[in-house]
Protein backbone atom coordinates (compact mmCIF):
# COMPACT_ATOMS: atom_id res chain seq x y z
CA UNK A 1 0.00 0.00 0.00
CA UNK A 2 1.20 3.65 -1.02
CA UNK A 3 0.89 5.65 1.49
CA UNK A 4 0.89 9.73 0.45
CA UNK A 5 2.21 11.97 3.63
CA UNK A 6 -0.49 14.91 2.98
CA UNK A 7 0.43 18.37 4.77
CA UNK A 8 -1.56 20.17 7.36
CA UNK A 9 -2.49 23.33 5.23
CA UNK A 10 -0.93 26.75 6.98
CA UNK A 11 -4.37 28.79 7.59
CA UNK A 12 -2.87 31.05 9.65
CA UNK A 13 -3.88 34.94 8.16
CA UNK A 14 -0.81 37.14 7.29
CA UNK A 15 -0.37 40.49 9.84
CA UNK A 16 -1.60 43.80 8.38
CA UNK A 17 0.44 45.95 8.92
CA UNK A 18 0.34 49.81 7.65
CA UNK A 19 2.98 52.75 8.73
CA UNK A 20 2.39 55.83 9.99
CA UNK A 21 4.38 58.98 8.81
CA UNK A 22 4.49 62.84 9.90
CA UNK A 23 6.02 66.01 9.26
CA UNK A 24 4.78 69.29 10.90
CA UNK A 25 5.89 71.59 8.35
CA UNK A 26 5.49 72.01 4.56
CA UNK A 27 9.25 73.40 3.61
CA UNK A 28 11.30 71.52 1.24
CA UNK A 29 13.34 69.59 3.65
CA UNK A 30 10.63 68.38 5.97
CA UNK A 31 8.73 66.91 2.46
CA UNK A 32 12.06 65.17 1.60
CA UNK A 33 12.27 63.77 4.85
CA UNK A 34 8.62 62.22 4.37
CA UNK A 35 9.14 61.14 1.13
CA UNK A 36 12.26 59.30 2.75
CA UNK A 37 10.09 58.09 5.21
CA UNK A 38 7.60 56.28 2.82
CA UNK A 39 10.34 54.82 0.54
CA UNK A 40 11.57 53.31 3.55
CA UNK A 41 9.00 51.86 4.74
CA UNK A 42 7.75 50.21 0.96
CA UNK A 43 11.04 48.78 1.24
CA UNK A 44 11.20 46.98 4.28
CA UNK A 45 7.82 45.73 3.43
CA UNK A 46 8.29 44.94 0.29
CA UNK A 47 10.02 41.09 0.17
CA UNK A 48 8.54 40.61 3.72
CA UNK A 49 5.81 37.30 2.85
CA UNK A 50 4.69 36.76 5.87
CA UNK A 51 2.63 40.32 6.55
CA UNK A 52 0.58 42.27 4.35
CA UNK A 53 2.11 45.68 3.77
CA UNK A 54 -1.16 48.04 3.44
CA UNK A 55 0.12 51.22 2.93
CA UNK A 56 1.28 54.35 4.37
CA UNK A 57 -0.76 56.57 6.21
CA UNK A 58 0.86 60.56 6.26
CA UNK A 59 -0.03 64.38 7.29
CA UNK A 60 1.86 67.29 5.92
CA UNK A 61 2.50 70.53 7.87
CA UNK A 62 0.44 69.22 11.01
CA UNK A 63 1.59 69.81 14.50
CA UNK A 64 1.89 66.43 16.61
CA UNK A 65 -0.21 68.21 19.46
CA UNK A 66 -2.98 68.36 17.18
CA UNK A 67 -5.67 64.77 17.21
CA UNK A 68 -7.42 65.86 14.53
CA UNK A 69 -5.00 64.75 11.70
CA UNK A 70 -7.09 63.90 8.65
CA UNK A 71 -5.20 60.57 7.45
CA UNK A 72 -4.27 59.92 10.87
CA UNK A 73 -8.08 59.61 11.30
CA UNK A 74 -8.45 57.71 8.24
CA UNK A 75 -6.24 55.36 9.87
CA UNK A 76 -7.79 54.93 13.34
CA UNK A 77 -10.85 54.14 11.62
CA UNK A 78 -9.74 51.36 9.47
CA UNK A 79 -8.53 50.30 12.89
CA UNK A 80 -11.87 50.36 14.50
CA UNK A 81 -12.94 48.32 11.31
CA UNK A 82 -10.92 45.63 11.65
CA UNK A 83 -9.18 46.66 8.84
CA UNK A 84 -5.17 47.04 10.54
CA UNK A 85 -3.03 44.70 12.43
CA UNK A 86 -0.22 46.48 13.41
CA UNK A 87 0.91 50.13 12.59
CA UNK A 88 4.08 50.76 12.58
CA UNK A 89 5.74 54.49 13.10
CA UNK A 90 9.69 55.92 13.96
CA UNK A 91 9.22 56.92 16.87
CA UNK A 92 6.59 58.54 19.67
CA UNK A 93 7.25 61.64 18.29
CA UNK A 94 5.95 61.55 15.32
CA UNK A 95 2.89 59.53 16.20
CA UNK A 96 1.52 62.38 18.46
CA UNK A 97 3.68 64.43 20.83
CA UNK A 98 0.74 64.54 23.68
CA UNK A 99 1.12 62.62 26.61
CA UNK A 100 -2.63 61.78 26.97
CA UNK A 101 -3.18 61.03 23.23
CA UNK A 102 -0.62 59.03 22.87
CA UNK A 103 -1.26 56.51 25.92
CA UNK A 104 -5.32 57.15 24.98
CA UNK A 105 -5.04 55.96 21.57
CA UNK A 106 -2.50 52.54 22.26
CA UNK A 107 -5.22 51.73 25.15
CA UNK A 108 -8.04 51.60 22.84
CA UNK A 109 -6.07 50.00 20.19
CA UNK A 110 -4.80 47.64 22.77
CA UNK A 111 -8.44 46.33 23.33
CA UNK A 112 -9.02 46.07 19.66
CA UNK A 113 -5.74 43.30 19.42
CA UNK A 114 -3.81 46.07 17.50
CA UNK A 115 -0.19 46.77 18.12
CA UNK A 116 1.67 50.08 17.58
CA UNK A 117 5.44 49.17 17.05
CA UNK A 118 7.55 52.69 17.63
CA UNK A 119 11.01 51.62 15.78
CA UNK A 120 13.44 54.14 17.45
CA UNK A 121 12.17 53.30 21.13
CA UNK A 122 11.86 49.42 19.99
CA UNK A 123 8.37 49.50 21.60
CA UNK A 124 5.76 47.12 21.02
CA UNK A 125 2.46 48.16 22.87
CA UNK A 126 0.99 44.99 22.96
CA UNK A 127 4.08 43.42 25.20
CA UNK A 128 3.87 43.45 28.90
CA UNK A 129 6.76 46.00 29.02
CA UNK A 130 5.54 48.29 26.68
CA UNK A 131 2.65 50.26 28.50
CA UNK A 132 5.30 51.08 31.30
CA UNK A 133 8.04 52.22 29.07
CA UNK A 134 5.71 54.24 26.52
CA UNK A 135 4.33 56.18 29.41
CA UNK A 136 8.10 57.38 30.66
CA UNK A 137 8.98 57.89 26.98
CA UNK A 138 5.39 59.92 25.97
CA UNK A 139 5.89 62.05 29.28
CA UNK A 140 9.64 63.16 27.91
CA UNK A 141 8.07 63.98 24.54
CA UNK A 142 5.32 66.08 26.41
CA UNK A 143 8.14 68.06 28.25
CA UNK A 144 9.81 68.82 25.06
CA UNK A 145 6.64 69.89 23.34
CA UNK A 146 5.92 72.26 26.18
CA UNK A 147 9.38 73.62 25.49
CA UNK A 148 8.34 74.23 21.69
CA UNK A 149 5.33 75.41 22.35
CA UNK A 150 6.77 78.04 24.64
CA UNK A 151 9.28 79.16 22.65
CA UNK A 152 6.83 79.80 19.89
CA UNK A 153 4.58 81.62 21.57
CA UNK A 154 7.96 83.87 22.84
CA UNK A 155 8.24 84.44 19.39
CA UNK A 156 4.55 85.41 18.30
CA UNK A 157 4.90 88.36 21.26
CA UNK A 158 7.83 89.51 19.92
CA UNK A 159 6.29 89.91 16.35
CA UNK A 160 3.28 91.69 18.61
CA UNK A 161 6.25 94.26 20.33
CA UNK A 162 6.73 95.21 16.95
CA UNK A 163 2.99 95.68 15.51
CA UNK A 164 3.55 92.53 12.80
CA UNK A 165 0.68 90.78 11.79
CA UNK A 166 -0.57 87.65 12.38
CA UNK A 167 -4.15 87.49 10.69
CA UNK A 168 -5.64 84.77 8.97
CA UNK A 169 -7.94 86.71 6.35
CA UNK A 170 -9.44 83.41 5.80
CA UNK A 171 -11.54 84.17 8.38
CA UNK A 172 -11.83 87.61 8.49
CA UNK A 173 -14.48 89.53 6.14
CA UNK A 174 -13.27 92.31 3.90
CA UNK A 175 -9.67 92.05 3.75
CA UNK A 176 -6.69 90.16 2.25
CA UNK A 177 -2.77 90.03 2.43
CA UNK A 178 -0.63 91.12 -0.05
CA UNK A 179 2.61 89.97 -1.27
CA UNK A 180 4.10 92.52 1.68
CA UNK A 181 1.79 90.74 4.37
CA UNK A 182 0.06 93.75 4.18
CA UNK A 183 -4.27 94.30 4.73
CA UNK A 184 -5.47 94.96 1.79
CA UNK A 185 -9.42 95.70 1.19
CA UNK A 186 -11.43 93.31 -0.66
CA UNK A 187 -14.09 95.81 -2.40
CA UNK A 188 -16.77 92.75 -2.47
CA UNK A 189 -16.82 91.68 1.19
CA UNK A 190 -16.11 95.23 2.30
CA UNK A 191 -19.80 96.13 0.85
CA UNK A 192 -21.19 93.75 3.15
CA UNK A 193 -19.24 95.22 6.33
CA UNK A 194 -20.51 98.75 5.39
CA UNK A 195 -24.11 97.38 4.62
CA UNK A 196 -23.87 96.14 8.25
CA UNK A 197 -22.63 99.24 10.01
CA UNK A 198 -25.21 101.73 7.84
CA UNK A 199 -27.76 99.61 8.73
CA UNK A 200 -26.80 99.41 12.44
CA UNK A 201 -27.00 102.59 13.03
CA UNK A 202 -30.15 103.40 10.45
CA UNK A 203 -31.47 101.58 13.75
CA UNK A 204 -31.90 98.03 12.44
CA UNK A 205 -30.56 95.29 15.57
CA UNK A 206 -28.59 92.67 15.15
CA UNK A 207 -30.83 89.62 14.54
CA UNK A 208 -32.38 91.59 11.81
CA UNK A 209 -29.35 92.51 10.32
CA UNK A 210 -28.41 88.40 10.36
CA UNK A 211 -31.80 87.71 9.52
CA UNK A 212 -31.52 90.07 6.03
CA UNK A 213 -28.52 88.45 4.99
CA UNK A 214 -29.69 85.15 5.56
CA UNK A 215 -32.38 85.88 3.56
CA UNK A 216 -30.43 88.02 1.01
CA UNK A 217 -28.09 84.27 0.63
CA UNK A 218 -25.25 86.70 1.24
CA UNK A 219 -21.92 84.49 2.04
CA UNK A 220 -20.40 84.66 5.14
CA UNK A 221 -16.47 84.62 5.17
CA UNK A 222 -17.14 80.95 6.34
CA UNK A 223 -20.10 80.04 4.28
CA UNK A 224 -22.09 79.30 7.27
CA UNK A 225 -25.04 81.09 8.13
CA UNK A 226 -24.77 84.77 9.45
CA UNK A 227 -26.04 84.94 13.64
CA UNK A 228 -26.28 87.96 15.87
CA UNK A 229 -23.08 87.16 17.68
CA UNK A 230 -21.88 87.56 14.05
CA UNK A 231 -22.76 91.13 13.21
CA UNK A 232 -21.88 91.73 16.83
CA UNK A 233 -18.40 90.82 16.42
CA UNK A 234 -17.92 92.55 13.14
CA UNK A 235 -19.49 96.30 14.78
CA UNK A 236 -16.63 95.63 17.44
CA UNK A 237 -14.18 95.04 15.08
CA UNK A 238 -11.33 97.98 15.18
CA UNK A 239 -9.56 96.51 12.00
CA UNK A 240 -12.63 97.79 9.77
CA UNK A 241 -11.76 101.74 11.19
CA UNK A 242 -7.68 101.27 10.25
CA UNK A 243 -6.66 100.05 13.79
CA UNK A 244 -5.56 96.98 14.96
CA UNK A 245 -5.29 95.36 18.60
CA UNK A 246 -2.80 92.97 18.66
CA UNK A 247 -2.90 90.04 21.54
CA UNK A 248 -6.51 89.81 22.22
CA UNK A 249 -6.72 86.13 22.37
CA UNK A 250 -3.91 83.70 24.12
CA UNK A 251 -3.61 79.76 24.96
CA UNK A 252 -3.36 78.68 28.17
CA UNK A 253 -0.79 75.88 28.07
CA UNK A 254 0.09 73.40 24.93
CA UNK A 255 -3.27 72.20 24.83
CA UNK A 256 -5.08 74.53 26.81
CA UNK A 257 -8.08 76.54 25.20
CA UNK A 258 -8.43 79.53 24.03
CA UNK A 259 -8.79 82.40 25.86
CA UNK A 260 -9.72 86.53 25.88
CA UNK A 261 -7.56 88.50 27.00
CA UNK A 262 -8.51 90.29 30.05
CA UNK A 263 -5.30 91.73 30.94
CA UNK A 264 -2.96 88.61 31.57
CA UNK A 265 -0.89 89.35 28.65
CA UNK A 266 0.03 93.10 27.05
CA UNK A 267 -1.61 94.09 24.21
CA UNK A 268 -0.37 96.94 21.85
CA UNK A 269 -2.83 98.91 19.90
CA UNK A 270 -1.48 100.43 15.98
CA UNK A 271 -3.92 103.26 15.04
CA UNK A 272 -3.83 103.99 11.16
CA UNK A 273 -2.41 100.68 10.42
CA UNK A 274 -4.04 100.00 7.05
CA UNK A 275 -7.00 101.47 5.23
CA UNK A 276 -10.60 101.24 7.02
CA UNK A 277 -13.70 100.10 5.21
CA UNK A 278 -15.59 102.20 7.39
CA UNK A 279 -14.69 105.42 8.65
CA UNK A 280 -13.29 106.32 12.42
CA UNK A 281 -16.59 108.38 13.13
CA UNK A 282 -18.70 105.75 11.63
CA UNK A 283 -17.03 103.19 13.52
CA UNK A 284 -17.10 105.40 16.85
CA UNK A 285 -20.82 106.18 16.41
CA UNK A 286 -21.80 102.38 16.31
CA UNK A 287 -19.67 101.80 19.73
CA UNK A 288 -21.72 104.34 20.97
CA UNK A 289 -24.92 103.02 20.15
CA UNK A 290 -23.96 99.47 21.32
CA UNK A 291 -23.29 100.72 24.50
CA UNK A 292 -26.55 102.58 24.90
CA UNK A 293 -28.58 99.80 23.38
CA UNK A 294 -26.38 97.28 26.06
CA UNK A 295 -26.98 99.91 29.28
CA UNK A 296 -30.83 99.90 28.38
CA UNK A 297 -30.69 96.04 28.22
CA UNK A 298 -28.45 95.64 31.76
CA UNK A 299 -31.34 97.77 33.30
CA UNK A 300 -33.97 95.86 32.57
CA UNK A 301 -32.85 92.33 32.13
CA UNK A 302 -36.01 90.55 32.86
CA UNK A 303 -39.13 91.43 31.19
CA UNK A 304 -42.81 90.67 32.44
CA UNK A 305 -43.20 87.63 30.02
CA UNK A 306 -39.32 87.52 30.04
CA UNK A 307 -38.88 82.92 29.69
CA UNK A 308 -42.71 82.76 30.20
CA UNK A 309 -43.71 82.62 26.30
CA UNK A 310 -43.41 80.01 24.22
CA UNK A 311 -43.78 79.15 20.49
CA UNK A 312 -46.67 77.48 18.89
CA UNK A 313 -44.99 75.54 15.83
CA UNK A 314 -41.74 74.81 17.81
CA UNK A 315 -42.27 75.45 21.61
CA UNK A 316 -38.92 77.58 21.53
CA UNK A 317 -38.95 80.49 24.08
CA UNK A 318 -40.34 83.97 22.66
CA UNK A 319 -37.72 86.64 22.77
CA UNK A 320 -38.46 90.35 23.46
CA UNK A 321 -37.93 92.88 20.62
CA UNK A 322 -38.15 96.48 20.00
CA UNK A 323 -38.98 97.10 16.05
CA UNK A 324 -37.33 100.40 14.58
CA UNK A 325 -40.78 102.16 15.15
CA UNK A 326 -39.73 101.31 19.02
CA UNK A 327 -42.84 98.66 19.37
CA UNK A 328 -42.12 95.83 21.65
CA UNK A 329 -43.03 92.42 20.28
CA UNK A 330 -42.14 88.85 21.15
CA UNK A 331 -40.74 86.51 18.52
CA UNK A 332 -39.83 83.01 17.98
CA UNK A 333 -36.29 82.78 19.04
CA UNK A 334 -35.57 79.85 16.80
CA UNK A 335 -37.15 81.92 14.11
CA UNK A 336 -34.56 84.80 14.54
CA UNK A 337 -31.63 82.55 14.90
CA UNK A 338 -32.22 79.87 11.60
CA UNK A 339 -34.97 81.38 9.61
CA UNK A 340 -38.12 80.20 8.47
CA UNK A 341 -37.22 76.63 7.33
CA UNK A 342 -36.55 75.90 11.05
CA UNK A 343 -39.94 77.28 11.84
CA UNK A 344 -43.31 79.00 10.55
CA UNK A 345 -42.61 81.65 13.64
CA UNK A 346 -44.43 84.34 15.63
CA UNK A 347 -44.69 87.19 16.10
CA UNK A 348 -46.81 89.00 19.33
CA UNK A 349 -47.05 92.06 19.60
CA UNK A 350 -47.03 93.35 23.30
CA UNK A 351 -49.94 95.55 23.55
CA UNK A 352 -52.55 92.55 22.40
CA UNK A 353 -51.12 90.33 25.67
CA UNK A 354 -50.27 93.14 28.13
CA UNK A 355 -52.71 92.14 30.71
CA UNK A 356 -52.04 88.32 31.03
CA UNK A 357 -51.15 87.50 34.27
CA UNK A 358 -48.83 84.16 34.11
CA UNK A 359 -47.22 82.65 37.03
CA UNK A 360 -45.90 79.35 34.34
CA UNK A 361 -44.47 79.57 31.04
CA UNK A 362 -47.63 79.06 28.76
CA UNK A 363 -47.47 78.34 24.87
CA UNK A 364 -48.83 81.53 22.76
CA UNK A 365 -51.58 80.45 20.36
CA UNK A 366 -52.34 82.78 17.41
CA UNK A 367 -55.34 82.21 15.36
CA UNK A 368 -56.87 84.25 12.23
CA UNK A 369 -60.37 85.37 12.79
CA UNK A 370 -62.21 87.79 9.95
CA UNK A 371 -58.70 88.53 8.73
CA UNK A 372 -56.99 89.79 11.82
CA UNK A 373 -55.29 87.78 14.73
CA UNK A 374 -55.80 87.05 18.27
CA UNK A 375 -54.05 85.53 21.21
CA UNK A 376 -54.39 82.67 23.58
CA UNK A 377 -52.58 80.86 25.51
CA UNK A 378 -52.16 76.96 27.04
CA UNK A 379 -50.35 75.43 29.80
CA UNK A 380 -46.82 74.74 28.44
CA UNK A 381 -47.64 70.55 28.92
CA UNK A 382 -49.98 70.81 26.00
CA UNK A 383 -48.71 69.75 22.80
CA UNK A 384 -46.94 73.09 20.58
CA UNK A 385 -47.95 71.71 17.00
CA UNK A 386 -50.95 71.24 17.98
CA UNK A 387 -50.92 66.99 16.94
CA UNK A 388 -53.91 65.82 19.20
CA UNK A 389 -56.39 63.33 17.60
CA UNK A 390 -60.10 63.36 17.15
CA UNK A 391 -60.36 60.77 19.73
CA UNK A 392 -58.57 63.11 21.76
CA UNK A 393 -60.82 66.21 21.07
CA UNK A 394 -64.00 64.62 21.29
CA UNK A 395 -62.60 63.04 24.91
CA UNK A 396 -61.81 66.63 26.36
CA UNK A 397 -64.07 68.57 23.95
CA UNK A 398 -64.88 71.24 26.60
CA UNK A 399 -61.63 71.48 27.73
CA UNK A 400 -60.34 72.44 24.07
CA UNK A 401 -62.46 74.28 23.17
CA UNK A 402 -62.05 76.47 26.27
CA UNK A 403 -57.86 76.30 25.62
CA UNK A 404 -58.06 77.14 22.05
CA UNK A 405 -60.59 79.63 22.42
CA UNK A 406 -58.84 82.62 20.67
CA UNK A 407 -58.65 85.87 22.91
CA UNK A 408 -59.90 89.07 21.76
CA UNK A 409 -58.26 92.13 22.16
CA UNK A 410 -59.71 94.79 23.59
CA UNK A 411 -59.29 98.41 21.17
CA UNK A 412 -59.35 101.26 22.83
CA UNK A 413 -61.14 104.44 20.84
Amino acid sequence: MNIRKIEAKNNKRKKRICAYVRVSTTNGSQLDSLENQKIYFEKLYAEREDVEFLGVFCDKGISGSKYERPDFQTMLDACRKGQIDVIHTKSISRFARNLINVLEISRELKTLGIDIFFEEQNIHTLSNEGEVVLTVLASLAEEELQSMSGNQRWSFRRKFQKGELLINTKRFLGYDLNEKGELVINQAEAQIVRTIFYSYLEGMGTHRIAKKLNEGKVPTVTGKKWYDSTIRNILKNEKYKGSLLLQKYFHDGVNGPKKLNQGQLEQYYIEDNHEGIVSKEIWEKVQVKMKSRSRIQGTNKTYKFSRMLKCQYCGSTLKRQVSYKKKIVWCCSKYIKEGKNSCKGMRVPERDIEDWKLSSPVIVLERIEDGEKHYGYTGQKATANNHISNSEKNQSSRLLSSVYRPRRTAIKL
